[in-house]
This record gives C-alpha cells, sequence and structure tokens, in this order.
C-alpha cells in the first residue's frame, strides 16, 4: 500500500479588529492555499454569516466529489476506448442541520453530462461510473452515499 501526503493552509481573515468577541463580532472569511497553487477566498455558508460571494466548506466537498469521480471516470473511458470530448457536472448534496446546530451530509447526487463520438459507446460510457465510484478516493472516504445521475450525449 502506498501512502500520500497532502498538505494545505487555511488562514481566517474575518478579524474585524475585535477577534471573536461575540459571535456576530466576526467573518467567516479565510483563504486556503497551497504550495505553487493561487489561493482560495473562502467563507461559511450565507445560512452560518458567511460571505455568499465566497466558496464554503459544503461546496468544497461537493467539489472534490465531482472532481474525483471525473477523473476517475475519464482513465476508464481512456482505458475502455470510450472517447469523451466533454464533460461537465452538477454536483448536489443534502446536508442536514441538526437541532443543535452541528450538520452532516445525507446523501450527494452527481449530474454528469458526457459527450462521446460514437453512440456505440453510450451503455458502456453509462456503465462506467459505477467503477468510477468504486474507487473515488473521496467517495471511499465519506459516509454517505454518492449517487450518479449521468446523461450521456453524441456529437
Amino acid at each position: 500500500m502506498k501512502k500520500h501526503h497532502y498538505k494545505t493552509m487555511i488562514h481566517w481573515t474575518g478579524n474585524k479588529g475585535t477577534g471573536t468577541s461575540s459571535y456576530k463580532d466576526y467573518e467567516r472569511s479565510h483563504t486556503i492555499s497551497a504550495e505553487n497553487k493561487i489561493t482560495i477566498e473562502a467563507s461559511s455558508d450565507p445560512a452560518f454569516r458567511g460571505d455568499k460571494t465566497k466558496y464554503n466548506p459544503e461546496e468544497m466537498l461537493l467539489s472534490s466529489l465531482s472532481s474525483c469521480h471525473m477523473l476517475w471516470y475519464l482513465h476508464f473511458c481512456s482505458q475502455a476506448g470510450i472517447i469523451v470530448t466533454d464533460y461537465t457536472d452538477e454536483a448536489i448534496g443534502i446536508m442536514n442541520e441538526t437541532t443543535n446546530g452541528s450538520g452532516y451530509f445525507a446523501e450527494v447526487t452527481l449530474h454528469p453530462i458526457i459527450t462521446v463520438t460514437e453512440e456505440s459507446m453510450i451503455e458502456t460510457a453509462k456503465e462506467l461510473h459505477h467503477k468510477a465510484n468504486e474507487y473515488c478516493f473521496i467517495a471511499n472516504s465519506v459516509n454517505f452515499p454518492v449517487k450518479h445521475i449521468p446523461t450521456v450525449l453524441v456529437k
């Protein structure tokens, strides 16, 4: 078994001068960075006093699932001779907030739209989503179902 190590840096930028002196006295803004990569401006969801113009952790979780799935999917298509010329996905997640304010994701559904070059590729192109889900590092790391509703087009 190989081990891969990852490192990111989070820096809170929301101190308005008095720190966390009260719940309403600080912003949830922060940056996410990694060596040699652009910085991501982030915040919490607006429902939790965040900045709606910045990505929140929930959106980044959805994006991580979608991106990981796509990368495995393209790999398996390449191996199977399925020629994908376009791929987009709309990831939708359901998060339940509990009465004490904590929460958890109940499920995520990916809605990939894939374009292939030949009609004969459609069935295999649909089936390979199951294999991609089995291999996706992120999907294998969460405790909720990650579903897929793919659409395959021919162009």
